[in-house]
């Protein structure tokens, strides 16, 4: 007789960003690296923990190659491409600090979005 399975946990979060570290994606291994990064930079603004937390995850492919690195912020729907270091710190204080996106790195949003 098998054992039940363990339902997981994941604490609660506001947003959840998905970072594309394929290799189509960026070179070099350059979206795994900011993806690396983002531990620290989220303590140093307090989405770690507590209301703003940011859950982070990588993919292996958005089928959205061109202008890597690639990253979707969910539930709201916001694609951004060129994630560049500088570019992430924008994100991070603009959007997911903030709640505003960073327009000129949009490049789609998902369903719902009204223009």
């Amino acid at each position: 007789m098998s054992l039940p399975v363990e339902k997981p946990k994941i604490g609660a979060y506001r947003r959840h960003i998905l970072i594309c570290t394929g290799p189509r994606c960026t070179k070099d291994g350059q979206s795994q690296v900011l993806f690396d990064s983002l531990g620290d930079k989220f303590k140093a603004v307090g989405l770690h923990q507590g209301e703003l937390r940011v859950k982070r995850s990588r993919v292996s492919c958005f089928a959205a190659c061109n202008g890597g690195p690639v990253m979707c912020v969910q539930p709201d729907g916001v694609w951004y491409y060129d994630v560049t270091p500088q570019n992430m710190d924008r994100i991070i204080e603009q959007h997911l600090v903030g709640g505003q996106p960073v327009d000129e790195l949009v490049f789609h949003r998902g369903p719902g979005h009204v223009e």
